[in-house]
């Protein structure tokens, strides 16, 4: 019973093919294209796949990209599924104040994070709040308490909209990317630094947040598609799991569609 799972961002799509919708399930296919390429999938990546069985996605990037996905998921004979922010999924309670419009890209990464802790519980590990970071076209930063609440979290500009947004308002400014340095001694290291740091700070910050209301240290986990470029500057040690958001659609796929994991 195959299983596709998709992730719809902000700026590009990325999907899954595994051979079950289960925890452990193997990889059998992925891939990734930018928005504006998606309407040949069906006529390319996806033509010489094997049929999936099921299918189980998040989208941030509105409801005429969700359209054109499915347009293209016609090539199978399956019914479309999303993930919508919820009260409560997967044993992860939403604390948001309003739950349904808390971006579904988010809830789903928390799922992941969430049962990739309990994992851990279930090897003989305590119990533990995590701390989530996502680096991608804005950045957010999720606390998740020991029992499985969502506490709340920062949204904050990625570092390329940092950079977009300080020459749209700052005359003359058009500078390269420069270098992440303690002490900048020009325009672009100052840039590229100065976001570096604004986007460390907010994490750092929050994980004080998590530590001193749940008394005890936090995991963190950071993914995203430039979660890498952030890791080396990050206080704390933090896991890169850039899978995150599949593995979240995993878990939430299993208990939807009544699979026992592995």
């Amino acid at each position: 019973m195959t299983f596709l799972a998709i992730d719809i961002g902000n700026t590009r799509l990325k999907w899954t093919l595994y051979d079950a919708p289960r925890v452990g399930a193997t990889l059998l296919a992925h891939g990734a294209q930018f928005l504006e390429n998606i309407d040949k999938l069906a006529e390319n990546e996806w033509q010489s796949l094997p049929a999936p069985s099921l299918m189980l996605g998040c989208n941030v990037a509105g409801e005429a990209v969700r359209y054109r996905i499915e347009e293209q998921l016609d090539l199978w004979d399956i019914q479309p599924t999303w993930v919508y922010s919820s009260t409560e999924e997967a044993g992860l309670t939403n604390g948001y104040d309003h739950p349904t419009r808390l971006g579904s890209d988010r809830w789903v990464a928390m799922v992941g994070a969430y049962r990739r802790m309990l994992r851990a519980v279930a090897e003989g590990a305590p119990a533990r709040p995590v701390v989530l970071v996502m680096v991608g076209t804005a950045v957010t930063v999720e606390a998740i308490d020991p029992q499985g609440r969502f506490l709340g979290g920062f949204i904050l500009p990625g570092h390329g909209m940092m950079l977009r947004a300080l020459e749209s308002g700052t005359a003359g400014l058009r500078v390269p990317t420069g270098e992440v340095v303690p002490f900048p001694t020009n325009t672009s290291d100052g840039l590229t630094s100065g976001g570096t740091y604004a986007i460390a700070g907010a994490v750092y910050r929050m994980t004080e947040h998590l530590r001193a209301t749940c008394q005890c240290e936090p995991l963190l986990y950071m993914t995203g598609g430039a979660g890498w470029k952030m890791l080396p500057h990050m206080s704390g040690q933090f896991e890169l799991v850039e899978s995150l958001i599949f593995d979240g659609l995993l878990e939430i796929a299993q208990q939807r569609f009544g699979l026992a994991g592995s």
